[in-house]
């Protein structure tokens, strides 16, 4: 007879009976309750949103790789035999039946048991499948921690309007329209840098407040439009592109797109998909100088200049942007930055070494080759980036708190007299500062953690090892130290004006004036004295009058202009002439008894002189102070602040 289920037995049949859904029992096996006891088959469901992708193709590695995307975002890469297990799990067929599929695609036997064991050791803990018992599809699985990712992903396009703005700029990637693309750009580079002057536009945007904040949305508008050139690149190599976000990438917000089907199709539709985001700013460019030359408007050629600056940034192949993208396409490898541990490994002795050179042989020689050449130059390029900057952390630190104090309270400033836009300016300024500030917070915490993670792990059960190593970073954090107290290290920059105003409102823009440098005894050193006793700038040390400044209103200085640097050189406090600026230029007609000059007050175009006075420049020999001997024998009232040195 059959029991099904928890129903009744049928006592009139005492013979095994197979039947659908039960087992074969005997009525002695009912009647004593010895039922046998059979083992239920695992039926194992893949993790919710898992994507396989299949094989990887272009690999690097001599062995072929495939590729799966879990739920979460995360890439594994998983071996053939592994990739065919997960591609049979259904949900419904148990571990028997993927066992004889796959066993039949893979070319030998595989049983029930190593379909079992594979899902259990070892797609499971890659978060592929889901654990047995667990009745939710989601999976904790663990994520690599990158130090160089993205963060905080945040989904701004989803995939089904991403796919839809790809096919409507996929035609911008045939060959014909890449071909004019680049030519177009090339004309226009050279009329943009060679004839027109590409800095002007950005100096006109720097003196209006507006403007920067037109040339900044521009440039979000940009990085939009770069990851559109990704998707759309995707799309027109026969891939499918999936949804477009943004999160913080080191210190910065940044926007990403995910391609991770370009794996399965060939290394060039991966190339055409990463150089796509550059290619798109050019296509930006273009229409920005159009749009230049249809309104004239000198900003649209400002952020021109500066998409520049934003397609060297992407092509750096040190963090994981475009360029970092596109080495890894060429050498066939997904995750250099996995690769420099084992590289590095390689070169020590012993068993880790085997190990590690084990694992970099799974790659073909000329992947290996580049692999190789990116770890030997970024790693002391890495190292040398942290020592330098901890050996200037003091200076970093000064100089980031005291522009933070004068941003903060300038822009304060800006709201509280009413000037809106120079006040939301400077809010732009603000998070300029701040988000370099947490970052830098950020990747010391991170790096800081791993470092001693890393350490703990190494020294765990060798305390004379781990005693040794806290002894040498005690040492060299000492030292360190005693450097920036001690002022080894470097010092803050002085206070200099602000490049663009316009950013930091409130800020002063006159240049700091310099300390006076006094004797032990306090009174005004050599240097000081001899101006005092020079009022004409001509003795040592003192700068001569033609280099003393420019006058208002004239590209360079003339003699009998009066200057800052002149009249701060004057013995005693004069009076101010009327319709003079005080250390400064003189802004009304020059009168003859203005002063205590004898002679009359010389003008020069661009002083402020009246046409009703009109007065010839005066000669060299005029415009000379008197000699020493002369001085003393008969010293000369003090000038006027209007014409100190004026004879």
């Amino acid at each position: 007879m059959t029991v099904l289920g928890d129903g009744p037995p049928t006592l009139y049949d005492p013979g095994p009976v197979p039947g659908p859904g039960g087992w074969p029992v005997t009525y002695e096996q009912v009647a004593t309750g010895s039922l046998p006891v059979v083992e239920q088959l695992l039926v194992p469901r893949l993790s919710a949103g898992l994507r396989l992708h299949g094989e990887y193709q272009g690999s690097g590695f001599t062995e072929p790789k495939y590729i799966a995307r879990r739920g979460d975002g995360q890439v594994v890469q998983l071996s053939r035999l592994l990739h065919l297990v997960a591609s049979s799990v259904d949900g419904v067929r148990d571990t028997e039946s993927i066992a004889h599929r796959v066993s039949a695609r893979f070319g030998r036997e595989v049983s029930g048991e190593n379909i079992r064991y594979l899902v259990e050791k070892k797609l499971e803990p890659l978060g592929v499948t889901v654990p047995e018992g667990q009745e939710s599809d989601e999976v904790d699985a663990p994520r690599s921690d990158l130090l160089l990712a993205l963060k905080g992903h945040r989904v701004i396009f989803d995939e089904r309007r991403t796919a839809r703005i790809a096919r409507m700029f996929a035609w911008l990637h045939r060959p014909v329209v890449v071909a004019a693309v680049l030519l177009t750009t090339v004309a226009m580079d050279v009329w943009l840098f060679g004839f027109f002057g590409a800095i002007e536009p950005v100096l006109e945007v720097l003196d209006q407040p507006v403007l920067i904040l037109i040339v900044f949305a521009l440039t979000v508008a940009s990085l939009v439009f770069h990851e559109f050139g990704h998707a759309s690149a995707c799309t027109y190599g026969g891939a499918r592109p999936g949804c477009i976000g943004c999160g913080i990438f080191l210190i910065w917000p940044s926007m990403y797109t995910d391609v991770t089907d370009v794996y399965r199709i060939g290394r060039g539709g991966r190339i055409r998909t990463d150089l796509g985001g550059v290619y798109f700013n050019v296509v930006f460019m273009l229409g920005m100088a159009g749009l230049y030359f249809a309104t004239g408007e000198p900003f649209f050629l400002a952020a021109v200049y500066l998409g520049h600056f934003e397609i060297l940034e992407q092509l750096m192949p040190a963090v994981r942007l475009d360029g970092y993208y596109i080495l890894g396409d060429l050498a066939g490898v997904p995750d250099l930055y996995g690769k420099i541990k084992p590289i590095l490994l390689g070169l020590v002795p012993g068993r880790k070494g085997r190990a590690a050179r084990k694992e970099v042989a799974g790659l073909k020689k000329s992947a290996r080759t580049i692999v190789a050449a990116w770890v030997l130059t970024m790693v002391p390029l890495i190292i040398g980036e942290m020592g330098y900057a901890l050996w200037n952390l003091p200076r970093i630190i000064a100089t980031m708190t005291r522009s933070m104090v004068e941003q903060f309270s300038g822009t304060g400033s800006a709201f509280a007299d009413g000037k809106v836009v120079e006040g939301l300016v400077g809010v732009l300024g603000c998070l300029m500062l701040l988000i370099p500030m947490g970052g830098v917070v950020y990747l010391s915490v991170k790096i800081g953690g791993r470092i001693l993670r890393a350490v703990k792990r190494s020294t765990a059960g060798r305390p004379r090892l781990r005693v040794a190593l806290c002894a040498v970073l005690l040492a060299g954090l000492t030292g360190l130290s005693y450097a920036w107290t001690s002022g080894l290290t470097p010092q803050p920059l002085p206070k200099k004006p602000p490049i663009a105003p316009i950013l930091q409102p409130g800020v002063s823009t006159e240049e700091p004036q310099p300390r006076q440098a006094t004797t032990p005894d306090g009174n005004a050193s050599t240097s000081d004295q001899d101006a005092s006793d020079d009022p004409a700038g001509t003795g040592p040390g003192a700068v001569p009058p033609s280099a003393a400044g420019r006058s208002a209103g004239s590209g360079a200085p003339t003699p009998g202009t009066s200057t800052g640097a002149s009249a701060s050189a004057s013995p005693a406090p004069s009076a101010t002439a009327p319709g003079s600026v005080p250390g400064g230029s003189s802004r009304g007609p020059a009168s003859p008894t203005q002063g205590t000059s004898a002679a009359p007050e010389p003008s020069s175009p661009g002083t402020g002189a009246g046409p009703s006075t009109p007065l010839s420049s005066p000669t060299p020999s005029e415009s000379i102070s008197p000699s020493p001997t002369e001085a003393t024998e008969a010293p000369s009232p003090p000038p006027a602040s209007g014409s100190p040195g004026a004879s």
